[in-house]
């Protein structure tokens, strides 16, 4: 598909104009909604711009200058996107701190990019700063959402309103002053990578980053005002933000609520009309899916396992241009009333498409929705790409592919067929690293994804791997663990973690663990109701269960990737134990290190 690239020149000086019109063409219309005990609240754009604009001159007050930075530590939440907007438009820049960081990270984090000024969200996150105080010398106030203030350092996000209201009736034009004084090649946000490996990097995103993300998806005519998006993601995320500028580019609604275990229950009282998410909600909706049905048993199960065989030849047929068999056409429209209708109603009847990225999202999956009439378009960017840099489009995708590059963007495969992405979403480097942005960012302007990719002919690009992680058996054959691990998470519903290693050796093992919840309704199920977690993956039954999962998925591997042994762990990776990233990313060489007696047992 081609686009007019005239939108790249056209698009608003920065994200707090781009703000600013939003709030003049939609004034009237709905903004925002989140929850307020079991209702949820509806925002204007107005309403919204006009407290935007008293947080941004509170800010002012406190003496925020042009690009010093400003903290969030919270989850998502409407004060988060109050907050981050209010920032922006006062000149200043953003830095994400996830909720569930440890405190000295978060100390780390806000030393490092030198925070003057952090909202956050509650008594646990102050506490965290209080602990690390001394380290934080620029560190002038504390505008805590939901928590106790005590009037010097900790101040309420209400009474940095009120400090704004007082700055605004003296000098009514001080935010749009601000606002005029911000370059598009201004800093806007400093987001700390999650870690994998080492220390948090800080990636600098300019405001005409995000103003192009913004742009080049009402470009591609994605979204609309009319649509609906239920946000729960992690806004300290690059994918949480280009969410938000896309809704500023393209108008539509947004109903925000972070908790991830009210995710499913929202869905059916927002109907949406779309939603991003990791690929590891869709995992675990799947899983749940299956295993509800394979409970019930008899002739549910029956008709749900033929709605599918059904459902997955149909579609593999359209795709394929193939002429659909009249008894096919009807099969497909019982099975839609009787079982595919349902899986939407999950949803709340109305998703016209989910957006996968963070990761990988293994096609087994994509097919099974979309078999079910549920589409999941797969992006991919990174956070030094102000993460969209490839999305499939409603009307022109492909199973296993994250898409073709965004209007106003390039690709090209460099050394081992390494992903190349140039572009106005690209960053200008690492905070404080010039070494560490000089590895990353090639003379000319491309960065180093790191990851292994190919193009088709189409312009399309399939993630194959990620070029740190791939490893060699002694056979001296080449593996892609993280393509193993998404296949053994679609062939098992119970799967939660499966990490494959084989480094230097002669054969690949694994470590798996379980999905809790998924787990207390087998237990349910299997007459071990209010057993621990750990009781129930160490029984034999569970293992053996496993064990005919890992067989389904060597079946559909090459020999050499096939895993020979496996361990069952009795607990699952947390963040707390440093083995996930707050983005829910596995620390592969944390995990590695923490089990390496029982990797080298696997091999005894």
């Amino acid at each position: 598909m081609s686009y007019d690239l005239s939108f790249i020149e056209n698009r608003p000086a920065n994200v707090a104009v781009q703000f600013q019109e939003r709030v003049k063409a939609s004034a009237n219309r709905e903004a925002f909604r989140y929850p307020v005990g079991e209702s949820w609240e509806s925002v204007t754009w107005a309403e919204a711009g006009e407290k935007v604009s008293r947080l941004a001159a509170g800010l002012l007050s406190l003496g925020v200058e042009p690009e010093q930075r400003v903290g969030i530590a919270s989850g998502t939440r409407y004060e988060w996107i109050l907050a981050d907007l209010a920032i922006m438009c006062a000149g200043a820049a953003t830095t994400t701190v996830y909720p569930s960081t440890m405190a000295e990270d978060v100390a780390y984090i806000l030393a490092d990019s030198e925070c003057v000024v952090v909202f956050a969200e509650d008594d646990e996150q102050v506490a965290k700063l209080r602990q690390h105080k001394s380290e934080l010398p620029h560190l002038s106030k504390v505008v805590v959402l939901d928590g106790a203030a005590d009037g010097d350092w900790v101040i309420g996000l209400e009474d940095l309103e009120n400090a704004g209201a007082e700055l605004l009736k003296n000098d009514p034009g001080a935010v749009d002053e601000a606002i005029a004084k911000i370059q598009p090649d201004a800093l806007a946000t400093l987001i700390y990578t999650s870690g994998t490996t080492g220390r948090p990097k800080g990636v600098r995103l300019r405001h005409s980053s995000w103003t192009y993300e913004g742009a080049a998806i009402q470009a591609q005519d994605i979204l609309h005002e009319d649509d609906l998006q239920f946000l729960w993601l992690p806004m300290a995320h690059s994918f949480g933000k280009v969410l938000l500028s896309t809704q500023l580019a393209c108008g539509f609604a947004t109903a925000i609520d972070g908790r991830v275990d009210k995710i499913v229950d929202n869905l059916a009282v927002v109907r949406p009309t779309f939603m991003g998410a990791a690929p590891r909600i869709f995992e675990k909706a799947h899983g749940r899916i299956v295993t509800m049905q394979a409970s019930e048993g008899g002739l549910k199960e029956k008709i749900f396992n033929q709605a599918f065989k059904v459902g997955l030849e149909y579609d593999r047929r359209k795709r394929d241009g193939q002429p659909i068999p009249f008894l096919l056409e009807k099969q497909h429209g019982l099975f839609d009333k009787l079982v595919f209708s349902k899986v939407r109603e999950r949803f709340g009847g109305r998703v016209r498409f989910f957006i996968s990225g963070a990761a990988a999202l293994n096609q087994d999956i994509a097919e099974f929705f979309h078999a079910a009439g549920v589409l999941i378009l797969e992006g991919y960017g990174l956070t030094e790409s102000s993460a969209g840099s490839f999305v499939n489009h409603p009307e022109q995708y492909k199973f296993g592919t994250v898409g073709p590059v965004m209007p106003g963007s390039e690709v090209k495969l460099g050394e081992n067929d390494e992903i190349l992405i140039k572009g106005p979403g690209v960053m200008d480097g690492y905070h404080n690293l010039p070494e560490e942005t000089a590895a990353s960012l090639t003379d000319d302007g491309w960065l180093r994804t790191g990851d292994k990719g190919s193009i088709d002919s189409d312009g399309f690009l399939k993630i194959t791997g990620r070029i740190k992680e791939l490893f060699k058996t002694s056979g001296g054959k080449y593996i892609a663990p993280s393509a193993i691990e998404s296949k053994f998470k679609a062939v098992c519903p119970y799967a939660s973690q499966f990490l494959v290693f084989g480094n230097e050796r002669n054969y690949c093992i694994a470590l798996v663990t379980l999905d809790p919840d998924a787990m207390a309704g087998w237990a349910a199920e299997n007459d071990m109701a209010g057993a621990s977690y750990t009781e129930i993956v160490n029984s034999d039954k569970v293992k053996s269960m496993v064990a005919g999962y890992v067989d389904e998925l060597n079946s559909h591997l090459n020999r050499w990737e096939t895993i020979k042994k496996w361990e069952l762990l009795d607990h699952d990776l947390t963040v707390e134990s440093g083995e996930l990233t707050p983005s829910m990313k596995v620390k592969r060489n944390v995990v590695e290190e923490n089990y390496k007696e029982r990797i080298d047992a696997l091999y005894a």
